[in-house]
């Protein structure tokens, strides 16, 4: 399979955001990056050091509850938790956030063939809609719609997905959900949607 041959095979795209068409770490590190600089600031603790600690954890054990262990670690009063969190959601980054080339590519190429191109993405819709306002997209924003799965639901209790296939009259059979997670794919699947990882697209 070649990224040709899900263009030709298919008439709708419908991808999901974090390590699907950026890599979340980007926007992670940064920040970490900004709130050890805030800790220097408020509590005159190396910025460094702060720093150094969260790219550990985070690469040991993930972005779950690294505030907490960051606050452990330097002793970092509880308060500071809801600065780390408003960062978490409003941050402007000094750095703009650049889409996986490949992925890029492929849009680029959906573009141009007249695809339809979705955004169907989970997780908190104010930090997400950050972070897509912080991309790098280059021509092609013209031509995403978003939506937030969180905020897909109507009285009839139908699924985010099956909400987007009805709106747009999507036929299943011509549609694919790019995601890199199992509750993406398990929403795929029973929307009898095809489903691709985007770890293929990235190696195509």
């Amino acid at each position: 399979m070649s990224s040709i041959n899900l263009l030709e095979e298919n008439e709708t795209f419908i991808f999901d955001l974090d390590d699907v068409l950026y890599p979340e770490k980007d926007y992670l590190l940064q920040v970490y990056y900004l709130f050890a600089q805030f800790m220097e600031y408020a509590e005159q603790i190396s910025a460094n050091e702060v720093l150094a600690a969260m790219k550990e954890i985070f690469e040991n054990e993930g972005h779950d509850g690294i505030f907490e262990k960051t606050a452990k670690q330097f002793n970092l009063p509880e308060k500071y938790k809801v600065n780390f969190e408003l960062l978490m959601q409003g941050i402007r980054l000094p750095l703009k956030l650049v889409l996986f080339e490949k992925v890029l590519l492929f849009l680029n190429n959906a573009v141009t063939r007249n695809k339809k191109i979705l955004l169907y993405i989970s997780g908190n819709p104010e930090m997400q809609l950050n972070k897509i306002k912080q991309i790098e997209w280059h021509e092609i924003a013209s031509h995403l719609t978003v939506y937030f799965a969180e905020e897909l639901s109507d009285e009839s209790g139908i699924s985010g997905l099956e909400f987007l296939v009805k709106k747009y009259h999507l036929d299943c059979a011509v549609t694919l959900v790019v995601g890199n997670s199992e509750s993406v794919k398990y929403a795929a699947e029973n929307t009898k949607i095809n489903y691709l990882s985007v770890d293929k697209l990235l190696t195509l």
